[in-house]
């Protein structure tokens, strides 16, 4: 079973996003685990927020479950029911198809750290609070319109 090295992962504030909605993730630095860990079947990043950052645009998935397990600092969930801290030691759950676009915002002064794993199919999403989807085109609009320069969207929601 091999062991993952953090440190010698290379980490990454990269999204696809089209502007304006890349701005909120600026400070959001990811690791990919499942290829150095040999995983076909998933996939795990490690991420932390600067204060400020969001992990994401609120977004859900149709073919992806995911699960979150909060490791260091606090962080709020927001989702169509409302706004939850969340802190280290604790995990929430998505499954694929549910249309509760979720996200996490830093609203303390200290990084915060997570690992996300999602399992199955990427047949593309929604963002909830903007006029964004993605499929496997990439980012689109919601009535189906591609963004200028649109690349195909996995591992950047």
């Amino acid at each position: 079973m091999p062991r993952i090295d953090l440190d010698a992962l290379p980490r990454t504030n990269a999204t696809g996003y089209p502007a304006p909605f890349d701005a909120a993730v600026a400070g959001r630095w990811w690791a990919r685990l499942a290829g150095p860990g040999g995983l076909t079947q998933m996939g795990a990043s490690h991420v932390t927020l600067e204060p400020g950052a969001w992990s994401s645009q609120r977004h859900w998935h149709e073919g992806q479950d995911e699960l979150l397990v909060m490791l260091a600092g606090e962080a709020v969930l927001v989702e169509d029911a409302g706004r939850t801290l969340l802190r280290a030691g604790e995990i929430c759950a998505w499954p694929a198809g549910a249309p509760d676009g979720h996200c996490l915002i830093n609203e303390s002064d200290a990084p915060c750290t997570f690992v996300a794993i999602s399992a199955g199919p990427e047949r593309g999403g929604c963002y909830s609070d903007i006029d964004m989807a993605w499929d496997e085109r990439g980012f689109v609009h919601k009535d189906g319109t591609p963004y200028p320069g649109a690349r195909p969207a996995s591992a950047t929601t």
